[in-house]
């Protein structure tokens, strides 16, 4: 498995992540062998990245993660989580955001983390459920700041939702040490301007930002949630379809502009949509680690597969340029 930098920590962090999320499903709800089964054979297959956060299954996933690393004890492997604060926290931030770290590290068995996201949408006011740019910076860094300083956190983290302007923002600031990007078939405006009027939020070339300020980049979504797989169905122990980010209103939208995409198995570029939707993320150079969900140890296997083949060919993005020409225009 490779392993990239990244961004100024220090740390080298698998082409391919683990993801413990609930749109998987695995560390949430799947069977406990599996569950341990999977996680062995993704560190002997090189992975050292895992991702969870305690919104995944209120908990289940850091209990499950807990449990296997526990037993397995890698010495290579980086752990991350993740707090969501509720509004009506916002009065406390200090507290609530130092209380939820505490019961991630009691569920995980660990004494710290390496990287701690703040998993908000963030716009430029807040309001609502989001943050704004200046409660971030202001409230939420500098009780992270202090968790790192207590060696509860190697490093800072945001989950990069919310409006761009403010998103570029925060990472600017230069406080965060890693941001957990959507970047997918459907969405590449973190990388590329994306065709007018085109029918997803336009990242502004994030990556860019990234870059500059020397932050490490996690893909995430690079299957929109199941949806670059072409397929409506769902794995019984996956969770329902999700809401999109950074791409259509709805996921069924999702699902159909992916089916659009199938000129690239049809003309032989990958073997099916899902290992094209995996090769297109992990070819960017501003990839740190790329997290794929997953239901079951087969899906890991094909994940792992699919980062074996490596990048796609500078022909299949020329031909992807054509094909998400014809969403242009369309409603989101």
């Amino acid at each position: 498995m490779d392993l990239r930098g990244f961004g100024r920590t220090g740390m080298k962090l698998s082409l391919l992540g683990f993801g413990c999320g609930a749109v998987g499903g695995l560390m949430v709800r799947g069977d406990p062998l599996d569950q341990e089964r999977t996680i062995a054979r993704a560190i002997a297959a090189g992975v050292n990245y895992f991702d969870t956060a305690v919104q995944y299954g209120d908990g289940e996933s850091e209990k499950n993660l807990g449990r296997v690393l526990g037993r397995l004890k890698p010495a290579t492997a980086i752990v991350g989580t993740k707090v969501r604060l509720p509004s009506a926290d916002f009065a406390r931030i200090a507290q609530a955001v130092a209380i939820s770290l505490e019961g991630s590290l009691r569920r995980l068995q660990l004494d710290r983390v390496d990287i701690f996201h703040l998993h908000n949408a963030i716009t430029e006011h807040g309001g609502g459920e989001a943050l704004g740019v200046r409660q971030v910076l202001n409230e939420v860094v500098p009780v992270f700041e202090r968790l790192r300083e207590q060696g509860k956190t190697r490093f800072l983290g945001l989950t990069a939702i919310g409006d761009t302007a403010a998103l570029h923002r925060l990472i600017d600031s230069g406080a965060f040490h890693s941001a957990q990007v959507v970047y997918n078939m459907l969405n590449p405006s973190a990388a590329i301007a994306l065709p007018p009027n085109y029918p997803a939020q336009d990242y502004g070339r994030l990556f860019d930002h990234t870059a500059a300020a020397g932050v490490g980049v996690v893909g995430i979504r690079v299957l929109a949630g199941g949806a670059l797989s072409g397929a409506a169905e769902r794995h019984p122990i996956a969770g329902p379809a999700p809401e999109p980010i950074g791409s259509a209103a709805v996921y069924e939208t999702d699902v159909a502009r992916a089916r659009r995409l199938m000129p690239l198995v049809n003309e032989g570029f990958a073997a099916t949509l899902t290992e094209a939707a995996i090769r297109f993320a992990l070819s960017h150079p501003a990839m740190g680690t790329i997290l794929v969900g997953m239901a079951t140890p087969q899906q890991f296997e094909h994940a792992l597969a699919a980062v074996e083949q490596g990048p796609l060919p500078s022909a299949a993005f020329d031909r992807l340029a054509q094909l998400r020409q014809g969403f242009a225009g369309e409603p989101l």
